[in-house]
């Protein structure tokens, strides 16, 4: 998997079908298994495999509709990842394989690489960050790493406007909500409102992660079961 030098990168991947999660690349040396890269043209999932002198017995025949069923889950997931994430995707989608009964290989986990990089305009942080909380969750079926990556760009946003909020910009090129929110705030200082204290915006983050958690945990239950 290629990392861009300059900015950390995130690696979204499937729900894994035992519960696991993803890998965030520079955050884990440990190599993953088994192959990735581009599918050879005589290795593509759904092609009919090559006659042999055997059938394939029933317990295979279920084993191979399982893969298959897999490697269409995977490539979506990744394919979704890769649409929503547009110009932050640093590489393509990588897959490891497991071969089949009828010798071909199946994608059974995949990852795309995503720049996550903060910028130093809050306002060019915002707009990324919502980008980067789209691309996470746009999977059907986002795993818990897709949420994690989710959560920390909800996060980067919240700080952005915290910046903002002191320098007097708040709402400036951040769409239409950011500008509806920067009314309402500046109508409450107008008015002799009160700011919401730094413990407030602390104790929301926190609630955040811990739904994060929560989803996390439930989406590795379904899987399990």
């Amino acid at each position: 998997m290629e990392i861009i030098p300059f900015s950390p990168a995130v690696s979204f991947a499937p729900p894994s079908p035992r519960g696991g999660d993803a890998t965030v690349a520079g955050e884990s040396g440990e190599p993953r298994p088994g192959r990735t890269g581009p599918v050879p043209v005589a290795e593509e999932a759904g092609r009919s495999p090559a006659p042999g002198p055997e059938r394939l017995t029933r317990a295979e025949e279920r084993t191979l509709q399982s893969l298959r069923q897999r490697d269409r889950e995977v490539r979506t997931h990744e394919q979704a990842h890769m649409a929503a994430g547009g110009g932050l995707v640093t590489s393509g989608a990588t897959y490891s394989y497991q071969q089949g009964p009828d010798g071909r290989r199946y994608a059974v986990g995949g990852e795309v690489s995503i720049d996550t990089s903060r910028p130093a305009d809050p306002e060019d942080a915002i707009r990324k960050a919502r980008q980067i909380a789209r691309a996470a969750l746009a999977p059907a079926e986002p795993s818990g790493q897709d949420y994690r990556v989710a959560a920390r760009a909800r996060l980067m946003e919240a700080e952005a406007r915290r910046e903002l909020q002191a320098l007097g910009r708040e709402g400036a090129g951040t769409g239409e909500g950011g500008r509806a929110q920067g009314q309402d705030d500046g109508r409450g200082r107008e008015a002799g409102g009160p700011q919401a204290p730094a413990q407030t915006v602390r104790e929301r983050l926190e609630r955040l992660f811990a739904q994060v958690d929560r989803s996390a945990a439930a989406a590795r239950f379904r899987a399990l079961a």
